[in-house]
C-alpha cells in the first residue's frame, strides 16, 4: 500500500520537495496523521452574485461563505478506511473567522477507474471532483480539478461547466521559514474568479494510533460511486 497521491502521480511524486513528499505520503501505510496550523493572509470572494452560492455550500462545509485577512487556520489530514473499504484521507480545513469558525471539508481517495485523486466535498459527499496533481519544476505541487459530478440517491450527473468552478491549488515549502505555503483559486470559465485563499502553515505528524479519527472528521454520508 502507498499513499493516494503517489499512486496517481507515479514517478512524478519524487520530483516534489522532500517536505511535500512527506506531507502527501500521509496514509494508512505511513501510520501518521498530518496536522497543519497557520494563517491565511487572505480569503476572498468574486463578484457579489456568488455569495448566495457560497452560503449554500457553506451549509454543508463546502467552500467558505466569508472573507477575511490574517485568519487563523488549521488543516487535518487523517487517513482511515471508509465504509466501502477504501483508503481515505481527510482534508478538513477550519478557518477561525471573526463571526465564528467555518469549515471546508473534503475526503480524498484514489480512483483507479478515473486515474485521479477523487475529492468528495462537504459533509455528505454530494459533490465529487477529479483532481490531477503534478510536480512543478521548483518542487511545488500543482493540483487542477477536472470533471465535477453531483450524486444523491440514484442521481449521478456531471455538473455543467457553465455553473461549476475550476479549482487550482498550489502548495510549496519555504525552506527559509520552515512553512508550507498554499494558494487556492476557484474560477468559472464564464464568470471569472469565484473564491480563494492564500497563506502559510507549519505541519506536525502524529501517530494514528494515538490521534485517531476524532468525532466530526468523517463525513455524515459516504458515497460508494468512484
Amino acid at each position: 500500500m502507498t499513499s493516494i497521491f503517489r499512486l496517481v502521480m507515479g514517478d512524478d511524486f519524487d520530483r516534489l520537495h522532500p517536505q511535500l513528499r512527506r506531507r502527501f505520503s500521509v496514509g494508512l501505510d505511513s501510520g501518521e496523521a498530518c496536522l497543519g496550523r497557520g494563517v491565511m493572509d487572505r480569503i476572498w470572494h468574486g463578484r457579489p452574485f456568488v455569495k448566495p452560492f457560497l452560503a449554500l455550500g457553506g451549509s454543508r462545509n463546502i467552500l467558505v461563505p466569508r472573507t477575511g485577512r490574517r485568519v487563523p487556520f488549521t488543516i487535518e489530514n487523517v487517513p482511515y478506511t471508509d465504509a466501502y473499504g477504501r483508503e481515505t484521507v481527510t482534508f478538513v480545513r477550519t478557518f477561525a473567522l471573526a463571526d465564528g469558525p467555518r469549515r471546508f471539508d473534503a475526503t480524498m481517495i484514489h480512483s483507479p477507474e478515473r486515474a485521479c485523486v477523487l475529492d468528495y466535498l462537504g459533509t455528505h459527499q454530494h459533490l465529487a471532483s477529479d483532481l490531477h496533481p503534478t510536480a512543478e519544476p521548483d518542487g511545488s505541487l500543482l493540483i487542477r480539478s477536472g470533471q465535477h459530478r453531483f450524486r444523491e440517491g440514484p442521481v449521478d450527473v456531471r455538473v455543467p461547466q457553465l455553473i461549476c468552478g475550476d479549482a487550482e491549488v498550489r502548495e510549496s515549502y519555504d525552506d527559509a521559514t520552515g512553512r508550507f505555503r498554499i494558494r487556492v483559486r476557484v474560477t468559472n470559465r464564464r464568470f471569472g474568479p469565484l473564491f480563494g485563499y492564500e497563506g502559510s502553515f507549519t505541519a506536525t505528524y502524529v501517530p494514528l494510533r494515538s490521534y485517531g479519527l476524532r468525532a466530526g472528521l468523517r463525513p455524515v454520508r459516504e458515497e460508494a460511486r468512484a
